[in-house]
């Protein structure tokens, strides 16, 4: 991560308190779809509201984050919680997960399209994916301004080929647009 990139994740982490970090609204909504027991992985975490979620539900957890400041403070407060969990300070661009590692892997706003092949490969048979993030079809400013962060219609789908489709969720700017998901999309995706 470049210096400067580094500075603002760290920044916007530094006073930032893990316990205000929600999970995403699609593993949230979906999350009797989680399997009662196996290995998750918060990706691109943050201060970790998915990977508490994970944790609290059973599953042995991992957060990974590219900011050192987003996991220390994540890690205090799981351990102040006693919330099982494995967070670490790792690159996933570079080191992307290993294959069958994980039976759940959930991604919230992080788009990284290169990394979609390894992502699919890195779910045990039967594993779910949950992945929320911005859309270039937006009603509002909210999300990032540079659109290579924004997904095209449709592309989430188009990202993870091999996985089968469990639900998907994007309305785009189709009817009243002060109604419903607006400016993302959601997946959950199994791998057989």
């Amino acid at each position: 991560m470049t210096d400067e990139l580094a500075q603002k994740w760290n920044a916007r982490y530094q006073d930032a308190d893990p316990a205000a970090s929600r999970p995403c609204e699609v593993l949230k909504t979906f999350a009797y779809l989680l399997p009662p027991a196996g290995r998750a992985l918060d990706l691109a975490c943050g201060l970790g509201g998915n990977a508490r979620l994970l944790a609290a539900r059973g599953l042995e957890t991992y957060a990974w984050d590219r900011s050192p400041v987003a996991i220390d403070r994540l890690q205090a407060h799981a351990a102040a919680q006693d919330l099982p969990m494995r967070a670490r300070v790792r690159d996933v661009e570079a080191e992307p997960p290993e294959p069958d590692a994980f039976d759940v892997i959930v991604v919230a706003y992080f788009l990284e399209r290169d990394l979609a092949p390894a992502l699919e490969l890195a779910l045990r048979p039967g594993g779910l994916l949950f992945y929320q993030t911005w859309t270039r079809e937006s009603v509002d400013d909210r999300g990032p301004g540079n659109p290579l962060f924004r997904l095209a219609p449709n592309e989430l789908l188009q990202l993870f080929p091999r996985l089968r489709v469990v639900s998907y969720r994007e309305e785009g700017l189709f009817g009243d647009s002060a109604q419903g998901l607006r400016n993302e999309a959601w997946l959950i995706a199994a791998r057989l």
